[in-house]
């Protein structure tokens, strides 16, 4: 009788369990079915509708860029590229086949490489990525027939960009190529999606939002099978605007043709609103097959070649400035009433400070020396004893109004501020005090002072135009800006004496050989690895200033026999229009005349 009656309880038990456990049940499904159809309702009936959405970017062609007479610098051409789906190329039996078809086609892919072209791309299941790019209307319309081609991929028209000038534009215009995952997290995730193609450098990069437009959008709905059955949504895309820069490209091939072999760079500008009609970095390199295509062998050959053709070294290279720093130290001078028009030096060849010899280009001396003289002669002696009684200090103050140690804020990038040094520079960078020796070295442009050639020439156009600090602009489009130096106008006026007369009968006589009147100044500054650099800056013409050019050619050693008819000659091109014709050397004439190298033509 106990035993039925301990049965009859455990059985009563478990059965009081089981409904609980079902009740349980039943709140949990009730609560998920609340949560799915009630309070995230519309969410779902969303994913479930998207599933059914095709999207397709339709990217605009880029904005086309002409020099200021209209000729191409950066255009479009029309392309095709083969595009899928990720729903659809996630399949693994459809990662094979479109491989095999690639391949079929000419189109090296494997499928490791697949699955990481549709992982980089993949925003959305619906959203359609690139698999092929820069195909030409036949490959596609071949490609179109193969067999298992419209089940999974379809074409799609877009724009590719091109250079013209190639290798005579390329440090300014830049190019374009796929944006990277890096450069993707940085962007507006609204506008950019992966395999877009973004300015990398140049003014490409610089103005990538105004060149590259905005992307159209096409929204469709398919069956289970892909089939399209409605159009869903359209938005046509805009394209970028176009551009017109200052370059001048027959400025630019000139400029190529003028700097032949050497590495540097030559830069033309106009004084009076700091446009660019030059710019050309040598060695360069065409932009054409890293917007098309090229492999990472080619990129480290590109990037890791000793001569470094793909750096702008108008406005990355770093440079001691030499002697045409000088007019900023001849200004510093004046300006801290150091020196005036009627002070003199005399020039034995050397400087004593501190038991050592600092010596003058010219061993043997160039003697009584003024502001206006050493200028013409650069006259090393003058400028080390009179700094050396002003200080770095004074002089330090001049240079940053000239813009030594900034950026000049042109509307390109990569562009290095170069070094304004001075006792707290090198306490913080060296860990050593100032020496007076410094101050010296520092007063001819060499030591720890370094400027851009772009920096160079923007100083002596200040000079030139009475005083205004511009900043260098490309676009034609930019607004015209300058600071005022706020050096006397006295100042001024003795400094730019002093550049005339090394162009009439001072070191720079040969900038002054090819039809124009111009003010100048040479430079040939020390280099560690090698040849000195030779640097040659002048602006023209002298009675009413137009055009300021500035060229250095590294390891050119003399800025007189290498740099300065560089620079006269670009000046002729550009205000006269029409290239320099050289004279037959004749019989009768003198080696000086015919070109041999003096001792001037060394100085630096």
């Amino acid at each position: 009788m106990a035993d039925q009656k301990y049965s009859k309880f455990d059985t009563m038990r478990r059965i009081g369990f089981l409904q609980g456990a079902l009740a349980i049940s039943f709140l949990l499904l009730a609560a998920g079915l609340f949560y799915f159809q009630v309070a995230n309702g519309d969410t779902y009936v969303k994913l479930a509708s998207q599933n059914r959405l095709r999207i397709l970017r339709m990217v605009p062609p880029r904005g086309s860029i002409t020099d200021i007479n209209g000729a191409p610098l950066a255009v479009n051409v029309r392309t095709f590229n083969i595009n899928g789906y990720p729903v659809d190329l996630q399949k693994e039996e459809n990662v094979r086949k479109v491989t095999e078809l690639l391949n079929r086609r000419g189109i090296p892919m494997t499928e490791e490489k697949f699955r990481e072209t549709v992982s980089n791309q993949y925003s959305a299941p619906y959203r359609s990525i690139t698999v092929a790019t820069n195909l030409t209307f036949a490959q596609v319309a071949e490609m179109v027939m193969d067999k298992d081609f419209g089940h999974i991929l379809f074409p799609t028209p877009v724009w590719k960009r091109s250079y013209p000038a190639a290798q005579y534009a390329a440090h300014i215009v830049g190019y374009v190529a796929e944006i990277t995952k890096e450069e993707l997290e940085t962007k507006d995730p609204g506008a950019y999606r992966g395999g877009d193609i973004i300015g990398k450098n140049g003014i490409e990069g610089e103005y990538e939002s105004v060149l590259r437009g905005a992307a159209g959008e096409e929204v469709i709905e398919v069956d289970s099978r892909g089939r399209k059955l409605r159009d869903v949504s359209y938005v046509r895309s805009s394209k970028g605007e176009d551009m017109t820069l200052a370059i001048d490209l027959a400025a630019q091939r000139y400029a190529a043709e003028l700097i032949g072999k050497y590495r540097g760079s030559v830069i033309a500008m106009n004084v009076n609103d700091g446009s660019i009609r030059c710019m050309y970095s040598s060695p360069s390199y065409d932009p054409n097959p890293l917007t098309w295509g090229i492999s990472s062998k080619e990129w480290a050959a590109l990037t890791d070649h000793h001569e470094r053709p793909m750096m702008n070294r108008a406005i990355s290279g770093a440079y001691p400035p030499a002697s045409t720093f000088k007019i900023i130290t001849g200004s510093a001078l004046l300006e801290n009433k150091v020196a005036n028009q009627n002070t003199t030096v005399v020039c034995r060849g050397y400087f004593e400070l501190g038991g050592k010899r600092f010596r003058c280009w010219k061993h043997s001396g160039h003697g009584r020396e003024n502001i206006v003289t050493a200028l013409r002669d650069s006259c090393d002696v003058f400028f080390y004893e009179l700094s050396n009684q002003m200080g770095i200090n004074g002089l330090i103050r001049t240079a940053s109004k000239f813009g030594v140690g900034q950026k000049t804020g042109i509307d390109i990038v990569g562009e290095a501020s170069g070094t304004l040094a001075g006792p707290e520079w090198k306490k913080k960078r060296i860990k050593e005090n100032w020496y007076g020796g410094d101050t010296v070295n520092y007063s001819i442009g060499q030591g720890y002072v370094l400027m851009t050639p772009l920096q160079v020439l923007r100083a002596y156009a200040a000079i030139a135009n009475g005083g205004r600090l511009l900043k260098p602009r490309i676009n034609t489009k930019a607004p015209v800006e300058s600071t005022a130096l706020d050096i006397p106008p006295d100042v001024l006026k003795l400094i730019k004496r002093g550049v005339e007369e090394v162009t009439r009968s001072g070191t720079g006589r040969r900038a002054a050989s090819y039809g124009i009147k111009i003010a100048g100044k040479t430079g040939t500054a020390q280099n560690s690895q090698g040849e000195d650099h030779a640097w040659f800056v002048g602006y023209a013409p002298v009675d009413r200033p137009q055009y300021a050019v500035v060229a250095i050619a590294e390891a050119g050693k003399g800025g007189s026999s290498v740099a300065a008819p560089i620079v006269g000659k670009m000046l002729n091109f550009l205000i006269n229009g029409k290239k320099y014709e050289e004279e037959k050397p004749q019989e009768n004439k003198t080696p000086a005349a015919q070109g041999t190298e003096t001792a001037a033509d060394r100085e630096h």
